[in-house]
């Protein structure tokens, strides 16, 4: 048998994209393919010795790898390649791997191997290494770029006024909302507090929107909360919520939710009717859907205080809600039911529901469609308006379909809490309307009784 011997680089094929060109390795390299990493544009001895692979490799999960360098195994990129006598180069651990199962063949190509011998390829070793290591150099110096920017216009923001300062303000948000490093910057800066003091009674939307873009970026410890939680900052939050663009409204909506997180709200912040209606109209907002599920995910944080729900409730929040049901997705579903489901606990919300005359066939065709954390909810808002008025819901209930899906969630692998609702939900419909007209819309005989 012929032993295999590797030259000074291994034949291994790349695709270089538009064309369908295909090249070796070796003129990839000399013709700069790879980003000029064989072009003689490699990381300098000095720098190049501080550099960890692995730590590069981790630090750049998200770049686009070339393909040669990435393992056939374990689809990742290599460390310490080798290669085989077939031609084929691996990680070397997966590889020794592969051969510890008892296997004699390439697992690329599956030829029986006349030699087991792993040779390194110090070729490829390189080109990763050298390729990885320019990736890493220029992000760390694209985040010290980033850095350095954004700490120069925190600095500017201290000094300018009127127009000067938003256009400053608008390019610190685009730069937080673009790097995590400049997020870092900010915060170990001061910035946060600056960026919340410009905002107050006598704020211009277009300052208050800028600002409230980059605070919505931050991770904003207690005492900033504190200090945005005062009633000047959150009256101009709503008022831009209510008149802002639809970004704006957003990143109010957001920054409220924010504030409200682990902390007592005061009541008078959340039952403001501005704030509600703000809210509602963001929802409603068929031009901009995107607005969506910021503005349930705040109205959920907002009907988990009870003593405001009423308010809520009396702005027409139901009637809404209940009509986007069918159109929504699973994130935004279970928020507008929660929310339903909160307000079912209400007299004026159990009124509002039972006189929409969407709730009961709009909830009904959830069940056995959603996950069983919406079942659950749609479950409980049905319960509250059949117990409401029991012969004229259970029997509208019953001929939107009800008895059949309920029997279905019984007979399912839900959890025991959901069957068990399910249980009782069934027998207020068969004592509120016919049996007869019960089995006839399961289609079931006596198994129902």
């Amino acid at each position: 048998m012929p032993m295999y011997k590797p030259n000074g680089y291994i034949n291994v094929k790349l695709d270089v994209g538009v064309g369908g060109q295909v090249l070796d390795l070796e003129t990839a390299v000399k013709d700069g393919v790879l980003d000029g990493v064989g072009g003689g544009v490699l990381v300098s001895a000095g720098v190049a010795e501080k550099l960890d692979l692995k730590k590069m490799i981790e630090e750049l999960e998200s770049i686009e790898v070339p393909s040669v360098f990435i393992c056939p195994i374990s689809l990742d990129p290599m460390e310490d390649p080798v290669t085989l006598c077939t031609g084929q180069t691996y990680e070397r651990s997966n590889i020794l791997k592969w051969f510890s199962l008892g296997h004699c063949t390439c697992p690329t190509t599956m030829q029986e191997l006349w030699d087991d011998t792993v040779t390194p390829n110090r070729t490829m070793q390189h080109l990763i290494y050298s390729w990885f290591s320019q990736k890493f150099l220029a992000m760390k110096k694209r985040s010290e770029d980033v850095q350095g920017r954004a700490i120069e216009l925190l600095e500017n923001l201290k000094k300018v006024k009127g127009q000067a300062r938003v256009q400053t303000l608008k390019e610190l948000r685009q730069v937080v909302a673009a790097h995590s490093t400049a997020r870092k910057a900010v915060l170990d800066n001061g910035g946060t507090a600056l960026v919340s003091s410009l905002l107050g009674p006598f704020t211009t939307h277009a300052v208050g929107s800028e600002a409230v873009g980059i605070l919505v970026n931050l991770d904003i410890d207690f005492a900033s909360k504190s200090n945005l939680r005062q009633p000047a900052k959150i009256s101009l939050m709503v008022d831009m919520l209510n008149e802002g663009s639809i970004e704006t409204k957003i990143n109010c909506t957001r920054l409220i939710e924010m504030l409200m997180e682990g902390s007592d709200f005061e009541n008078e912040n959340l039952s403001s009717l501005s704030l509600l209606v703000g809210l509602l109209r963001l929802v409603k907002d068929k031009r901009h859907p995107n607005g969506l599920l910021a503005g349930l995910g705040l109205l959920k944080s907002i009907c988990s205080h009870e003593s405001v729900r009423g308010s809520v409730v009396s702005i027409g929040t139901v009637p809404p809600l209940v009509e986007l049901l069918p159109s929504l997705n699973s994130e935004c579903l279970e928020l507008a039911l929660y929310i339903l489901e909160v307000l079912s606990s209400i007299p004026e919300g159990r009124l509002a529901l039972k006189g929409c005359a969407s709730t009961i066939p709009n909830v009904v065709k959830l069940l056995m469609r959603v996950s069983e954390a919406c079942m659950q909810l749609a479950l409980s808002i049905l319960w509250a308006v059949c117990m409401l008025a029991p012969e004229e819901c259970t029997a509208l209930a019953v001929e939107a379909g009800l008895a059949a899906k309920l029997l279905l969630v019984i007979q399912s692998g839900c959890n025991p809490e959901l069957k068990q609702q399910s249980v009782e939900l069934l027998k207020l419909c068969s004592l509120n309307y016919t049996s007869t007209i019960v089995i006839s819309e399961c289609k079931l005989t006596r198994t129902i009784q």
